[in-house]
């Protein structure tokens, strides 16, 4: 049995390594290929390209990196043609991947999402695309299940890999208990994955701290950098604050759960605040170009899958060009003047967590990928 696994981020890496192992566990003589990351690697998942370390995002970025994009289809469509995987699987990123699930088709090998894009959300006529280059797609979500199945695409719903990880997580308490002998209130910063989300929203989020740190002197503040040269950069910016800041690597978990509040680029890092029920701030700045093609393509109330999962807004978001530093500074001041606010929150986080948060996803998604390569063995045995 090989399988084919495509993550084109940091946070697919993640969910591609938890498949990739349940996968193994399931079956230890599975082959895997894919693209990926360092923790695929890690999880037996020979890499064909580290597609994770070339994470793009924007209309301008992704139009600049078409050559290398280009080249990096033709080593998945060199691989299909050698080995033929069984199956392909892809963890979200779809603007590369309906290209990726194009050559599968084309060479006669299925396609399953797993973590599938929010095209129920943004842009939802790519449902086309979904229905004519899928085989299967293993939900994250209830409604999620339900959109697609309307919509004709095959869908069964697994739960969301980030569940497992948020369940499953070892904190660095050693950390944690130095943190919390310090004084003062401490404030999470999460400023992305992404090169570009750093560039974009780093600025905000300090500003932001910094006008809080004026009216409230007792706050100080964490920032959760994604890798070295995050950190690095970010330094770089402050080197000349007195703001009390400090900037840690490989403790985003760590940081999430001790901090009083977080001010947090968008993205599935909510549903991680959500498990720690860290009452937080979202925003996700773009250019002014994509600030206006997402409001024309946005289909939902809101950004933020917790607040997609509530039904209401219990993180304050915004999405945009002008994501003003003094707007977060206005949420997160809320909840440090008045910490029955910020209690009642936590409080409801609790009940949302309570009633959503399940683990078992990279299994169960494991499972529905084996019977489905099974079945499909099967049926050409019959036809045969």
């Amino acid at each position: 049995m090989k399988i084919f696994i495509s993550a084109g981020e940091p946070s697919g890496d993640l969910h591609g390594s938890n498949l990739a192992k349940a996968l193994l566990v399931h079956n230890p003589a599975i082959e895997l290929f894919g693209f990926g990351g360092s923790k695929m690697q890690e999880a037996n998942c020979k890499l064909i390209y580290p597609l994770a370390d070339f994470a793009v995002m924007g209309l301008y970025q992704s139009l600049k990196a078409y050559p290398q994009f280009k080249k990096i289809l033709q080593l998945a469509i060199d691989h299909f043609v050698r080995c033929k995987p069984d199956v392909l699987v892809l963890i979200d990123y779809p603007g590369f991947h309906w290209h990726l699930a194009a050559a599968a088709k084309k060479l006669g090998i299925p396609v399953i999402y797993f973590v599938p894009p929010q095209i129920w959300a943004w842009a939802s006529w790519r449902v086309k695309k979904m229905r004519r280059l899928t085989d299967l797609v293993l939900c994250n979500f209830p409604f999620e299940e339900t959109w697609f199945k309307q919509n004709n695409v095959p869908a069964k719903l697994i739960g969301h890999p980030f569940y497992d990880q948020i369940l499953n997580q070892k904190l660095d308490e050693e950390f944690i208990a130095g943190e919390k002998s310090k004084p003062g209130l401490p404030i999470g910063l999460l400023p992305g994955s992404r090169n570009q989300e750093v560039a974009m929203n780093f600025e905000t989020l300090f500003r932001a701290a910094t006008l809080l740190n004026k009216q409230h002197p007792e706050t100080r503040f964490l920032v959760a950098a994604f890798s070295e040269a995050h950190k690095t950069t970010i330094l770089d910016k402050i080197k000349n604050t007195n703001l009390p800041i400090e900037v840690h690597t490989q403790k985003t978990p760590e940081i999430m759960n001790m901090a009083y509040a977080c001010a947090s680029v968008s993205g599935s890092v909510s549903l991680e605040l959500l498990g720690a029920q860290t009452p937080s701030v979202i925003i996700f700045q773009t250019s002014p170009l994509m600030s206006i093609a997402a409001r024309v393509l946005k289909h939902t109330p809101y950004i933020t899958l917790v607040n997609l999962l509530a039904g209401k807004e219990l993180f304050p978001e915004r999405f945009g060009y002008y994501c003003s530093s003094k707007w977060v500074f206005n949420q997160l001041s809320e909840w440090v003047k008045h910490p029955e606010k910020h209690n009642a929150l936590v409080q409801e986080l609790g009940a949302l967590k309570a009633s959503t948060i399940s683990a078992g996803a990279s299994k169960k998604g494991a499972i529905e990928i084996i019977n489905f390569i099974e079945n499909k063995k099967a049926q050409a045995a019959s036809a045969a």
